[in-house]
């Protein structure tokens, strides 16, 4: 196996059933996430983003409170560039802006928010301004963003079976930059 995917698979053995305020763990979460994507029909690098998008809530030692780190689309975006390419960090940096992105357009999609997702999106900005939804679908990878981020509303069901993380071993072994 791949020294990269050893290292992350070891981040989700260590700190995946830590929770931030849903009913699932990360590792419940970030495999739910994935299998929508896959379900989909996405890009694989679109299933790796999916499947590490909360990243950062697990490399981050200092949560902000119970519902972890606000900010840690940055902070997983970082660590990720270091090992595949923006195909698969863009996503993940911006699933937080895609949800205040969506808050701002979608008049339905903030009732359809978890109460963890509403505390965090207070935190996080609110949703968008007209000058802040311009520049968000100015930049590449907006579109994937969204769907990221539908993807992630959908992954917080209890007890739902999916695939585990050996299931995209390979997929993240391919994707991994040299």
């Amino acid at each position: 196996m791949n020294s990269v995917v050893a290292e992350i698979e070891e981040i989700f053995e260590k700190h995946g059933q830590e929770h931030y305020g849903e009913g699932v763990s990360q590792i419940e979460h970030a495999l739910q996430c994935a299998y929508e994507a896959k379900a989909a029909g996405a890009q694989e690098s679109l299933i790796a983003a999916a499947l590490l998008h909360d990243i950062g809530h697990l490399i981050e030692l200092e949560k902000d409170d119970e519902f972890g780190i606000h900010r840690h689309n940055r902070s997983g975006a970082a660590y990720l560039a270091r090992h595949f390419g923006p195909e698969v960090t863009e996503p993940v940096r911006l699933h937080v802006d895609a949800k205040r992105y969506l808050c701002a357009v979608e008049d339905a999609y903030f009732g359809c928010l978890s109460p963890a997702s509403v505390h965090s999106l207070e935190k996080q900005g609110g949703p968008m301004s007209e000058e802040e939804v311009a520049a968000f679908r100015a930049q590449p990878g907006w579109e994937e963003a969204v769907s990221l981020r539908r993807w992630d509303d959908m992954g917080k069901v209890v007890g739902r079976e999916v695939p585990n993380f050996a299931a995209y071993r390979s997929l993240l072994s391919g994707l991994v930059a040299a």
